[in-house]
């Protein structure tokens, strides 16, 4: 069977992911910097230790792979020596970073670097349910048109106990937002209010409060490579009370598999003048929705020859892959 790595495989995230590839029939490679939270987390199945301080460790911990996924923050910390280890390996690389400031500096590093098509892999950060989904919706909504006046993104949330990792990624970002206004991508300083407003989103969240200039990897993704001006990008209010809890404990399993009950719902909306086309997807758990969204794009890359720094919706048929995933709904207008 396909060996693939898992860097940071003891994480929230990185579970699912492991049980995905189980799933799919892949073989994971289980590696982090600690020895004891990876012999306890699989007992029984190949774990290497190994430490982005040390290149030799990454090379013995993705040695045999043919892909690597890296699921472990910081990722300003930890993507540049994990796309480093695949490019002297020559396996692909993709990472489920949701942090927009660590994934334009990895696109903006790697797009024109010659190494990874002489290597004949592709690196794909942001392959997750930010960064991905959205990307997915709005590439399968603007269909054959060559060009919108602008694409929106809407997400909705019934709840979000935030990971520690999320924690401490909004921290690293110290309310800096991401946008796409004029053609071009452009930070926010702290202080600029976000706008705020309504979104009717299908059931079963209908009008809800939303605030603008959400700082998601969508945002970057999607203005990759569709021909748009603007990307606005919307985030319910409801959730941001909870991501503010300081006593928040995370997500709670719900079930056997350790999904939360959480419900998302991520709407796109595309116009070109006087004309709109939607895309919309309902499913549950942001963070355990993200391990099929990464293992299908696995399974997609090392069943192709493409090469090169890519985003879901540039490589993929966006329908295709969306239809193949565990969707509670999926509307493409």
């Amino acid at each position: 069977m396909t060996k693939i790595a898992l860097f940071g495989a003891y994480g929230h995230t990185a579970r699912f992911v492991a049980a995905e590839l189980l799933e799919r029939g892949f073989t994971p490679v289980l590696s982090g910097r600690d020895a004891a939270k990876l012999a306890a987390a699989y007992p029984g199945m190949d774990t290497r230790v190994a430490s982005v301080d040390d290149p030799a460790s990454l090379d013995q911990a993705i040695a045999g792979t043919a892909a690597v996924i890296n699921c472990a923050g910081p990722f300003a910390e930890t993507t540049p020596p994990l796309v480093e280890a695949a490019l002297r390996a020559g396996i692909h690389y993709l990472d489920v970073t949701g942090e927009t400031l660590v994934a334009i500096n990895t696109f903006d590093t790697y797009q024109d670097d010659p190494r990874v098509k002489e290597a004949g892999i592709v690196v794909a950060p942001v392959m997750a349910f930010y960064g991905a989904l959205g990307d997915l919706l709005a590439t399968a909504a603007i269909g054959d048109w060559p060009s919108a006046d602008e694409i929106s993104i809407a997400v909705a949330l019934d709840s979000w106990h935030p990971t520690k990792g999320t924690l401490l990624a909004g921290k690293r970002r110290a309310g800096r937002r991401v946008v796409f206004t004029d053609g071009h991508l452009r930070v926010l300083a702290p202080d600029v209010a976000s706008p705020t407003g309504t979104w009717t989103f299908p059931e079963p969240f209908g009008r809800q409060e939303v605030v603008g200039e959400f700082s998601t990897t969508d945002v970057i993704t999607i203005s990759r490579h569709l021909e748009t001006p603007r990307v606005n990008a919307f985030l319910n209010t409801a959730p941001l009370r909870d991501l503010s809890d300081p006593d928040t404990k995370g997500p709670r399993a719900a079930d056997d598999s350790g999904r939360s009950d959480q419900v998302f719902l991520v709407e796109v909306a595309v116009r070109r003048g006087d004309e709109e086309r939607r895309a919309s997807a309902r499913g549950r758990d942001i963070y355990a929705f993200t391990a099929p969204i990464v293992v299908e794009a696995v399974g997609r890359i090392l069943e192709g020859d493409a090469s090169g720094v890519v985003t879901a919706g540039e490589i993929f048929d966006a329908k295709d892959f969306l239809r193949s995933l565990p969707l509670d709904e999926l509307t493409l207008g």
